[in-house]
């Protein structure tokens, strides 16, 4: 009998070698494109997708070069992550040694920075090239807990023979993104792995919990920092006349004076000491102050004459948008959410209202709320270039949007239907 794709979980729970089987019956038969005895799961099928549009070998275990061990203390030293070890550790070592697991923590990159758990598995992982500086992205790899996840950006189990390369079916393993809560950026993945007999249908939801908990212990670090900068910039703010506030290297406000306070100012790429035109404050002075900015308005603020916003789609995890105008350029990496938001805004220049983008973004135009909550997060940075009643970008700005070679690798994260629907149409002029 034909089993759906949401059925796979709980039967590989119940009889995980049937299940190994009847998975490495579904992979043979996708890859020489006949039908199998289920359809594969959507989000390991759209990664199958990418492997093979990519020239991934199925059949072949290729592995890029391992980082120097010098590497990998310097990514370690340099990485976020190493803030969040505690509660991983805490949160999954020791029922993954129990369950004959192990927890892989790696970057952005997808390179392994850290490997702890079962002495035995550690012994099997090596043999897989699941190594310390090893590269587990996606298009190395193939389908994996660690690539797959830094592509997709949520939660993905991958059991057995959903793993794409042929020598990695005998494993099972689940990954969860660790995002920067200052901006959204991927930081890198935590992953619990084992044998495929160790597979158990609570492990997904068990690393997705802790992967939050990492999360909150950088948004608490974060606020810390804030609490510290606003210490600094008391008695400075006291002495100075005017507009002004103090923010963070992340453009974070920690205090403001003269002005009403505003949680966010996106800095440009390289800030430095000088003048500046900054979105919503317009022309300022900025002066470095401890781990942060002195941020002091001008009294004539003036904006850009002509501004030519590049939204960069292209990259398969890294979305951007550049502001060229003015006597600054700025640029700042995009969340998955607001990737979307401003392709559809750039492929409809007349605008959209909330309830045509909550249709966009989930089908259902009653979800306004939602749509209204991430526009207004969307112009604390570009307030300056978009305008509201209809969300459009402003007529005077030049919209240049790149995009992938293949329409097909367009935001592979997003599952919106006008995402699916644009995919590989270019945005309007």
């Amino acid at each position: 009998m034909a089993l759906s794709p949401l059925d796979v979980t709980q039967f590989a729970a119940a009889d995980a070698a049937r299940a190994a089987r009847m998975l490495s019956e579904v992979r043979s038969a996708r890859l020489a494109g006949r039908p199998g005895p289920m359809a594969p799961r959507p989000v390991i099928e759209e990664s199958w997708e990418r492997m093979l549009r990519s020239g991934v070998d199925p059949d072949r275990d290729v592995r890029s070069g391992l980082l120097s061990r010098e590497e990998v203390e310097r990514r370690r030293s340099a990485s976020p992550l190493r803030l969040v070890l505690p509660v991983l550790r805490e949160g999954l070592l020791s029922v993954a040694d129990v369950a004959h697991h192990i927890m892989v923590v790696a970057d952005a990159d997808g390179r392994v920075l850290w490997r702890e758990g079962s002495g035995p598995v550690l012994r099997k992982a090596d043999g897989l090239g699941f190594e310390l500086g090893a590269d587990w992205r996606e298009e190395t790899v193939g389908t994996n807990g660690v690539g797959t996840p830094a592509v997709t950006r949520r939660p993905v189990q991958v059991f057995a023979g959903e793993h794409f390369v042929r020598s990695h079916t005998v494993w099972t393993c689940a990954g969860a993104p660790i995002s920067d809560p200052r901006n959204g950026t991927l930081i890198g993945v935590v992953d619990v792995s084992g044998p495929l007999e160790t597979m158990h249908p609570a492990t997904l939801a068990w690393v997705t919990s802790v992967a939050g908990l990492a999360e909150a212990r950088l948004r608490e670090l974060h606020l810390r920092s804030l609490e510290r900068l606003r210490a600094v910039a008391a008695p400075v703010l006291a002495r100075i006349g005017g507009r002004a506030l103090v923010v963070d290297r992340d453009g974070w406000t920690a205090a403001v004076t003269g002005m009403p306070f505003t949680e966010r100012v996106l800095l440009p790429k390289y800030a430095g000491s000088g003048p500046r035109w900054l979105p919503v404050l317009g022309a300022c002075v900025v002066e470095p102050l401890d781990e942060g900015w002195l941020v002091r308005a001008v009294e004539e603020p003036a904006g850009p004459a002509v501004t030519r916003i590049v939204l960069d789609l292209a990259q398969p995890r890294r979305w951007s948008v550049r502001v060229l105008g003015g006597s600054d350029t700025w640029e700042r990496e995009l969340s998955p959410r607001h990737a979307e938001l401003l392709y559809l805004l750039a492929v409809h220049r007349g605008g959209r209202s909330a309830a045509e983008l909550a249709e966009d973004l989930f089908g259902d135009p009653a979800r306004t709320v939602t749509a209204r909550a991430e526009m207004s997060r969307v112009r604390r940075y570009l307030g300056a270039y978009l305008l509201p009643r209809p969300y459009r970008f402003c007529e005077e700005a030049e919209v240049e949007t790149l995009l992938p070679v293949d329409p097909r690798d367009l935001l592979p994260h997003s599952t919106a239907p006008a995402i699916s629907r644009l995919r590989g149409v270019p945005a309007g002029p």
